[in-house]
C-alpha cells in the first residue's frame, strides 16, 4: 500500500518535497549547540539552510565568524547535496548497492540532468557524481597548493575544500571575509581567480554538456544544445567583462589605476561569478557604478545553463528567445540554427519560463520595497540575485526582516526548482480534444 502510494506521488512533488525536507533538516542542524558562535535564530538558520540547498550564497550571518567549524561543515554538506542533487546521489548509491532504480526515480533523474535518453540515465548519474568528486577534489588540491605559499593557517586545507565545493556548486559562500586574519577578505590574485573561475564555469554549463565534452569527446560533432551553450556562455563572459571594463576603469571608478592585466582578471572573474556563483572579486563591490549594476543584473537574470548547478532563466531560454526573435524578423516559421529547426513547443516553453521568471523577480522586489525602506536598485538586485541563485548583494541581505527573509527564501527556492517544475508540467502529453474554438486576433505592439 505504502509502495503504491509512493509511486502515485508526482515526480515534481517528490523533488520539491525532498528539497523541503532537506531545508528543515539543515535548519535543525544549524540551530544545534556548537554550530555557531552566538546561536542562530530560527529565521537565520532557515535562511542559511535554504541558501545552501539552493546553492545561492546569500547570507544573513557571516560564514567565517558566526559559524563554527561544525557549522561550516553542515553548510558545506547542504551546498553539496543541493548542487549535485539528491536524486543523482540516491540513484548512484542505489546502483552501487545493486538495487534496481525505479521508473519514477529515472524520470526524476531525467528532469535533473536534462533531456537525456532513459537508457543511459543511471550511467550518466554515476558519471556526474564521480565527475563532481574529481573536479572538486582537483580544485581543492590546486587551491591548497597555491595558498600554502603565502597563507599560514592550520584551517587552510578545509578552506581550500570549502572554496572548491562552493565554487563548483556555484554558491558564493566566503570562508575568508570577516576573519580578522584576512583583512582583505578572499584572496583575489590571478591564480586563485583562474582556479575558482574554472570551477564556476564547469559547474554552470550543465551536466549534459560536461558529459559530451569530457566523456563523448570522440564524437565528430557536438549536439546543438552543447554548441549553443558553449557559444552563449563564452559570449556572456566576454560581454560582461567588456561592460564592466567600460564602466569601472574611468577616473574615480573602482578599477582606476589598476594595470590592464589586473583589470582583465577582476572583470572577467566578476563576469563569470555574476552568472550564478556570487563571489565578489572586485573591490568595494557595494559602490559599483549603476552601469555596472545593470550589467551584473543582466548576467544574473540569464543565469547558468540548464541541468547545471546554477539558476536563473538559463542560457537555453535566452538563446531560444533570441533565435525566435530573429526568425520572426526574417519571416521564418521556426528558428533555424546549424541546419536544425527548433520546435515551436520549445519556443513556447522558453517564453513561459521567461514570463514567469519576470513575474517572480518583479513580485519579489515589490514585496521587499513594500516592507523595507530600500531603494529600487537594491531591492531588484537582491531579488534577481535570489532568483538566479547567485548570492551577490549590495549589502541588503543582512537588513532583511523576517518577512523579507521569507520572500527571498521563496525566490531562491523558485530559482532552483521553479523553472524545472514549470517545464515538467508543460511537457505533459497534450490530451487529444475534438473541441476547437474560432480564432480572433489580439493587437500586439
Amino acid at each position: 500500500m505504502a509502495k503504491d502510494f509512493g509511486r502515485r506521488i508526482p515526480v515534481v512533488a517528490r523533488l520539491v518535497g525532498s528539497l523541503l525536507v532537506l531545508m528543515l533538516l539543515g535548519t535543525g542542524l544549524l540551530m544545534l549547540p556548537g554550530m555557531s558562535t552566538r546561536g542562530l535564530a530560527f529565521n537565520d538558520a532557515a535562511f542559511m539552510a535554504v541558501s545552501a540547498i539552493t546553492v545561492t550564497g546569500l547570507a544573513t550571518v557571516n560564514v567565517a565568524t558566526d559559524l563554527t567549524l561544525a557549522g561550516q561543515v553542515v553548510l558545506l554538506l547542504l551546498t553539496q547535496f543541493g548542487g549535485v542533487g539528491y536524486i543523482v546521489v540516491a540513484v548512484t548509491v542505489f546502483s552501487l548497492l545493486g538495487r534496481q532504480v525505479s521508473l519514477t526515480d529515472r524520470v526524476a533523474l531525467q528532469d535533473a540532468l536534462g533531456d537525456v535518453s532513459p537508457r543511459g540515465l543511471v550511467q550518466l548519474g554515476r558519471r556526474v557524481f564521480l565527475g563532481v568528486v574529481v573536479f572538486e577534489g582537483l580544485g581543492a588540491l590546486l587551491l591548497y597548493a597555491h595558498w600554502s605559499r603565502f597563507i599560514d593557517d592550520p584551517m587552510l586545507p578545509f578552506k581550500a575544500v570549502f572554496t572548491s565545493v562552493v565554487s563548483f556548486c556555484n554558491a558564493g559562500f566566503d570562508p575568508f571575509t570577516g576573519d580578522p586574519r584576512y583583512s582583505a577578505g578572499m584572496p583575489t590574485d590571478g591564480t586563485t581567480l583562474l582556479i575558482m573561475g574554472s570551477l564556476i564555469v564547469l559547474g554552470g554549463i550543465g551536466f549534459p554538456v560536461l558529459h559530451e565534452v569530457f566523456v563523448e569527446r570522440g564524437r565528430k560533432r557536438f549536439s546543438l544544445h552543447t554548441r549553443l551553450t558553449l557559444i552563449v556562455s563564452a559570449g556572456l563572459i566576454v560581454w560582461g567583462a567588456f561592460g564592466l571594463m567600460l564602466s569601472e576603469t574611468g577616473p574615480g571608478r573602482i578599477l582606476h589605476g589598476e594595470t590592464l592585466v589586473r583589470q582583465l582578471e577582476l572583470t572577467t572573474f566578476q563576469s563569470v561569478s555574476a552568472r550564478t556563483a556570487g563571489f565578489v572579486g572586485m573591490p568595494r563591490f557595494e559602490t559599483l557604478d549603476p552601469a555596472s549594476q545593470m550589467m551584473i543584473l543582466t548576467l544574473m537574470f540569464v543565469g547558468s545553463s540548464p541541468a547545471s548547478m546554477g539558476g536563473g532563466a538559463t542560457t537555453g531560454t535566452f538563446v531560444v528567445m533570441v533565435l525566435a526573435l530573429f526568425a520572426y524578423l526574417r519571416g521564418q516559421s521556426a528558428p533555424v540554427v546549424g541546419g536544425r529547426a527548433i520546435p515551436g513547443a520549445m519556443v513556447r516553453k522558453a517564453a513561459a519560463v521567461l514570463t514567469i521568471s519576470l513575474f517572480v523577480v518583479l513580485t519579489s522586489a515589490w514585496l521587499l520595497m513594500l516592507t523595507h525602506p530600500v531603494s529600487l536598485d537594491r531591492a531588484v538586485f537582491e531579488s534577481v540575485s535570489a532568483f538566479a541563485t547567485c548570492g551577490l548583494s549590495l549589502g541588503f541581505t543582512t537588513e532583511l526582516n523576517w518577512f523579507g527573509q521569507a520572500v527571498v527564501m521563496v525566490t531562491m527556492l523558485w530559482g532552483r526548482l521553479g523553472a524545472l517544475t514549470l517545464l515538467v508540467i508543460l511537457t505533459r502529453r497534450d490530451r487529444p480534444t475534438r473541441l476547437f474554438y474560432p480564432e480572433e486576433r489580439v493587437l500586439i505592439g
